[in-house]
């Protein structure tokens, strides 16, 4: 059989398995405001939703719209968000964010995936994670590290580029399902399957094509 629908029909395995264990997919960042998410995402990149809710529990207390994160300074913000990695680049990123939205879209994020990737730190990933969970709107699927091992570990993909994966997987699921792949395999990761080699004979994915038994992708 053909590669392309060996890999389809375990696909379907998969996210079958996946709509049943997490039906409604949400992310477990914490925010109060639209703009307050796009942060938390932007924050959450290389960094454990854990820590990024920790650091944003007194952040986003102090800012809430995009006008306020504008208006931070930034040597404080960096202090503010000092242990999530890379708080220089993200600090950068947040308040040029923060800028173009409240100048140019009047303090509302844009509803669009590709007008959300022109704003500064917000790549493929982040957009559509920021559309499915703020506007209810799946236009891809986004790739983090999770969603990148078990690519690979149930050979989902050949590539180990984050958007190369999002398009082979947008591939292989149909596109009324794509709202359960990065939601439904963050939550088997965290929870489930950490990254930590491990005995995962007995998990549920595991039994669906036990092949993943001998696949352990590095972390990264």
């Amino acid at each position: 059989m053909q590669k392309s629908l060996v890999r389809r029909e375990r696909a379907k395995k998969i996210i079958a398995y996946l709509k049943k264990a997490y039906p409604k997919p949400g992310s477990e960042l914490t925010y109060s405001t639209p703009f307050q998410f796009a942060v938390a995402v932007m924050l959450s990149a290389q960094c454990t939703d854990k820590v990024v809710n920790r650091v944003t529990e007194k952040l986003f207390k102090k800012y809430k719209s995009p006008a306020e994160f504008a208006r931070a300074d930034a040597h404080v913000f960096q202090q503010e968000i000092s242990s999530i990695p890379f708080f220089r680049n993200k600090t950068k990123a947040i308040i040029g964010a923060a800028k173009i939205v409240a100048h140019t879209y009047d303090g509302f994020l844009p509803k669009d995936a590709d007008h959300l990737q022109k704003l500064p730190g917000i790549g493929y990933k982040t957009a559509h994670v920021i559309m499915g969970e703020l506007f209810g709107e799946w236009p891809g699927i986004p790739t983090d590290t999770h969603v990148k091992r078990f690519a690979y570990r149930f050979d989902l993909s050949d590539n180990r580029d984050l958007g190369k994966i999002s398009k082979d997987l947008e591939a292989l699921v149909p596109k009324r399902d794509w709202k359960y792949v990065n939601n439904g395999l963050v939550l088997y990761g965290r929870y489930v399957c950490p990254a930590r080699k491990h005995d995962c004979s007995d998990h549920p994915l595991s039994k669906i094509w036990p092949q993943a038994l001998k696949r352990w992708p590095k972390a990264k």
